[in-house]
């Protein structure tokens, strides 16, 4: 369990950032004008870090769906911690409520 636990936590770490990257990707993207540097820059960022993140999410849908697993946690819970790597910045919020919630029902991860 401490194994799947501390894989979770590191790609609910490296997700998050790959999506506030992608946000800001996003926004120099499509909210500068044609051609200026930084929406050339934001267009080259969206493109790499779409594909990290995408590749990576899915492989914290997997690590998050046993974890609940053998955790016993309600599907609800389940699908908060999966909305949560596609909303910007709501991931750092859901896994420290995992955190806490691990802790106090596995007393080996304290």
């Amino acid at each position: 369990m401490r194994n799947l636990f501390t894989a979770y936590r590191v790609l609910a770490f490296v997700v998050g950032v790959l999506l506030a990257l992608l946000a800001v990707g996003m926004v120099l993207k499509y909210g500068l004008t044609d051609g200026t540097e930084l929406q050339v820059f934001g267009d080259g960022l969206t493109a790499t870090v779409a594909l990290i993140h995408g590749w990576l999410y899915i492989v914290y849908v997997v690590v998050a769906f046993l974890l609940s697993q053998r955790a016993g946690w309600s599907l609800q819970f389940l699908l908060l911690m999966l909305l949560a790597g596609l909303v910007p910045f709501l991931i750092f919020w859901v896994e420290h409520r995992v955190v806490v919630r691990m802790r106090a029902e596995h007393a080996e991860l304290r």
